[in-house]
């Protein structure tokens, strides 16, 4: 099978398993979902949800966060990784929305790519999940994946992305990442993939 028939079909089955995937990241408003996918940077949604669960109830507004601050944000986030970072991060992304942006999230690329803690990863996951953008995020699960499907070799994320957008058919791309990270978290894991139950396994060389 051609590479680029192979990719199609790779994706026609994550469509059909999966018509619409979901991130796990719990979130109430477009704020707190960015709050959340900015948490989860080295970090597990299960303990980003947990550590959010009390966060959200008195935090989900950029002017509430700001309001709880720093010593107690880093109290309710304490749980995760970086934690430090990432509580000085929120809040000066707090004021950024506040002070540049209306307390409202931008709706571009470029903008919530300059925000604290949000990197190109961050970005892609934000513009796909609230204002259906046509990103590719790479993350652990994604650049495993793509190496293993052999859609990509390289081992550099970005790289990753420039290819994956390259030769992933458009109409795949808005839910590429998600489907790759769900099947990385449950199926293709790194340690013991589960191949014999796997719908791919006929298009996988691993």
């Amino acid at each position: 099978m051609q590479k680029h028939h192979k990719i199609r079909e790779i994706f026609e089955r994550f469509r059909k398993n999966n018509q619409i995937p979901k991130s796990e990241l719990i979130s109430h408003n477009e704020y707190t979902f960015v709050i959340a996918v900015l948490l989860s940077a080295q970090s597990t949604d299960k303990s980003v949800n947990k550590a959010t669960y009390g966060l959200f109830k008195i935090a989900d507004t950029p002017q509430k966060m700001l309001k709880l601050g720093l010593e107690k944000l880093i109290g309710c986030i304490k749980t995760i990784g970086l934690y430090n970072n990432k509580a000085k991060n929120i809040i000066n992304l707090s004021k950024i929305l506040i002070e540049q942006f209306d307390s409202k999230v931008p709706q571009t690329f470029d903008e919530l790519n300059k925000l604290p803690g949000i990197g190109r990863k961050s970005a892609s996951v934000i513009m796909n999940h609230l204002f259906d953008g046509s990103y590719i995020a790479v993350d652990t699960h994604v650049l495993r994946l793509s190496n293993r499907l052999n859609i990509s070799e390289s081992r550099n994320p970005k790289d990753v992305e420039k290819e994956l957008l390259n030769v992933i058919p458009q109409e795949f791309h808005k839910n590429a990442s998600n489907w790759m990270v769900l099947h990385g978290r449950y199926i293709c894991t790194a340690k013991k993939p589960k191949c014999d139950t796997c719908f791919l396994n006929d298009l996988c060389q691993y």
